[in-house]
């Protein structure tokens, strides 16, 4: 094709009241709707941390399920968590607190 046909057929085309419309409305949609560029890549950084919180949690559980398995089936450990957590202690015993700086 030469150039001259090439150019009428552009303009055709960018005179088209549908193609112009179809441009303002992806125009649109890219840059200010509700689903833009900006919003999904906040969406993916968001889901991104939240992964993060959750793989944390689910870790902290599982050693917390360990631990209270642990207080449930060892008395000896329940008594030393109870003395060193809650400041429980025997009669005619005494407890200091020392507090490292």
């Amino acid at each position: 094709m030469n150039p001259k046909k090439t150019k009428i057929i552009l303009l055709r085309i960018v005179r088209n009241k549908y193609v112009i419309t179809f441009l303002i409305f992806y125009f649109w949609l890219l840059f200010f709707d509700q689903h833009s560029i900006w919003e999904r890549k906040g969406n993916e950084n968001t889901i991104e941390s939240l992964e993060k919180e959750k793989a944390y949690f689910i870790e902290k559980i599982e050693t917390d399920k360990n631990r209270i398995h642990e207080l449930k089936t060892n008395r000896k450990n329940l008594e030393k968590f109870a003395r060193e957590q809650y400041l429980m202690k025997k009669k005619n015993e005494d407890i200091f607190i020392m507090i490292e700086e």
